[in-house]
């Protein structure tokens, strides 16, 4: 069975840090492209920063400079270290997995609150 856990959400005051986790567990970690995706109130889901099984990264402009995205392919687990937290990064943050093995598998986490105030 895929899991896919986030955790480190939480209440941070504008120019604060969290980091955020996925431990995934029941796919094929080590060749998945993770990614942490946001939908803040009103808006649509967005890709915010990915991870492929090189390590290659790609970011969101709006977090570019401010996120990093991390993998521990020995934890399966992949994070997201978010610094100068502005109001606007307010959402719930969702860890994504995408595994090509023949075809694409796409697994989600259950999403993490993060809350930014000015």
């Amino acid at each position: 069975q895929v899991q896919l856990v986030e955790s480190g959400g939480g209440l941070v005051q504008a120019g604060g840090s969290l980091r955020l986790s996925c431990a995934a567990s029941g796919i094929a970690f080590s060749i998945a492209t993770m990614a942490w995706f946001r939908q803040g109130p009103g808006k649509q889901r967005e890709l915010v920063a990915s991870i492929d099984s090189r390590r290659n990264t790609n970011y969101a402009d709006s977090v570019k400079g401010r996120f990093t995205i991390s993998r521990d392919d020995a934890k399966n687990t992949v994070y997201l270290q978010m610094d100068s937290l502005k109001p606007e990064d307010t959402a719930v943050y969702y860890c994504n997995a995408n595994v090509k093995i023949l075809r694409v598998y796409d697994y989600w986490g259950q999403g993490t609150q993060v809350t930014v105030s000015s």
